[in-house]
């Protein structure tokens, strides 16, 4: 089984027109040209993210030695080198105690959150299935999001999302 070879590469073969199997390793067959070129042209796609890779490495070593070059060296005392919150003094505990209710609504949204997720893909091919049967697509999405009213209106009568209480 012989490679199907492009006419113009088997110019400047030893046998002429047809493909010689028998080429010494000094001898270029339209193969190996044929790699190297595609080998080339795919490192060269790289090149624009191997010069970003290297521009962003300089640019952040350059800051760095240019601050401490041109950085205005001041008088150090407490105030300056106190950590710095947000505007507000770090004084007390590091940590606050936060109430179990506060993270019952952090659960809360993030599961609404993750169930309107459940929509898009819905959403997304709504047409091509409304078209095959658009009575179980509809009451399908219908039924999902009264079973998601239900729940929401369970965590408002137990005053679930209220977590100041």
């Amino acid at each position: 089984m012989r490679p199907i070879i492009d006419s113009r590469f088997l110019k400047g073969l030893p046998d002429g027109s047809r493909y010689n199997a028998r080429l010494t390793p000094c001898q270029c067959s339209p193969a190996s040209y044929i790699r190297r070129m595609d080998q080339s042209s795919q490192l060269r796609e790289y090149l624009p993210v191997l010069m970003l890779a290297v521009l962003a490495v300089v640019f952040a070593f350059g800051m760095l030695i240019v601050s401490v070059i041109v950085g205005k060296r001041g008088r150090r005392s407490a105030i300056k080198d106190t950590a710095y919150e947000c505007g507000m003094l770090p004084i007390g505990e590091g940590r606050t105690r936060f109430s179990v209710k506060f993270y019952m609504v952090a659960m809360l949204f993030i599961l609404f959150d993750i169930e309107v997720v459940f929509l898009y893909p819905w959403a997304v091919v709504y047409k091509r299935m409304l078209a095959q049967n658009a009575g179980l697509v509809f009451g399908s999405m219908i039924s999902f999001l009264a079973i998601l009213l239900v729940g929401y209106i369970y965590a408002v009568r137990k005053n679930a999302f209220d977590w100041r209480r």
